[in-house]
């Protein structure tokens, strides 16, 4: 697993660092095991010009097996944003996990047919 963080208009602390590899431990959890894991990972404010008070920003980039995930969050504290993010981008790897296996369900099913005898549909090009 390669990570690497970055901190933008804030000082990137070890307990900001600390906290952000606690996260991606947790997201590594979802990774298929033996697969090359790529995260970056960039927190820090968004401007310095808030009237409210200030505004952080987290973004998780993450490449797990040549697949692109991509989240962002801003929130009023940094390790809110942290975690929301980290929440979304944990969605997104659980439903992309599921939208292979239930399409490889379907062609399994449909090979079965057409063995069986059932379904002259041809599984290679969805056609009869």
């Amino acid at each position: 697993m390669t990570t690497n963080i970055k901190g933008t208009n804030i000082e990137l602390t070890t307990t900001v660092t600390d906290y952000v590899n606690k996260k991606i431990d947790s997201i590594s959890k979802f990774a298929p095991s033996g697969e090359e894991m790529i995260v970056y990972v960039e927190v820090g404010k968004t401007t310095n010009h808030h009237k409210q008070g200030n505004y952080f920003k987290a973004e998780f980039d993450v490449t797990i097996d040549g697949e692109k995930f991509f989240t962002t969050s801003e929130k009023s504290d940094l390790y809110k944003s942290i975690d929301d993010a980290k929440d979304e981008l944990v969605r997104k790897i659980k439903s992309n996990k599921n939208k292979k296996e239930t399409l490889y369900k379907r062609g399994a099913i449909s090979v079965k047919k057409m063995i069986k005898g059932v379904s002259r549909r041809n599984p290679f090009t969805s056609k009869y």
